[in-house]
């Protein structure tokens, strides 16, 4: 082989070679957990939800002859809606400093005449940290975030007062902003 040619091959070896590293980098990026670079704050989270269930406002029935007893659904001394409310997903990260985000999906009416509607309604959080007796009780602003019509919202605030730096038997509950701030839905903790 002469000079040139010898060049050539050397120019196409690099060539391969920055490509497969391009690749094998892109490759890399690619599978790296996204909490690895910092996304979604898990170096610092306090507790995190994934999912949740819709509010029934009724807890127990009991009948006793002719008697029937109702019990509402009340939560953390936190009073259920008068409807049942159904919620297709929900994601929610708290973390150390108190930042709190929240991302539901399909919060609607499950019954009456407004079903599956999102009852014109705008939502908030409550994070309870401890036993229900001795709770330990922060909220996001309570002007709440307008649910969208397909009943989507997302949450992006400060929970005050600060949640204490450890949360035990954690309970998050989305409440309307309307009237006493009745709950439409809890978190699943992760």
């Amino acid at each position: 082989m002469n000079n040139n040619s010898w060049k050539k091959l050397l120019g196409i070896r690099v060539a391969q070679s920055i490509v497969l590293f391009s690749l094998a980098a892109l490759a890399f990026v690619a599978l790296m957990p996204r909490s690895a670079v910092g996304y979604g704050r898990q170096e610092n989270s306090l507790v995190r939800f994934d999912h949740a269930i819709g509010v029934d406002p009724i807890s127990n029935v009991v009948v006793t002859g002719t008697t029937t007893t109702v019990s509402p659904n009340v939560v953390r001394g936190i009073s259920p809606a008068g409807q049942i409310w159904r919620i297709a997903d929900l994601d929610a990260n708290v973390t150390t400093d108190g930042h709190i985000r929240v991302r539901g999906r399909g919060l609607l009416l499950g019954g009456g005449n407004a079903i599956g509607t999102n009852g014109g309604q705008s939502v908030f959080a409550t994070l309870f940290c401890g036993p229900a007796a001795t709770a330990t009780v922060s909220s996001s602003n309570q002007t709440g975030v307008a649910l969208e019509s397909d009943g989507d919202f997302t949450i992006d605030d400060v929970l005050t007062p600060l949640p204490p730096s450890s949360c035990e038997t954690p309970v998050l509950l989305i409440r309307t902003a309307a009237g006493a701030h009745p709950w439409f839905a809890a978190g699943i903790e992760q």
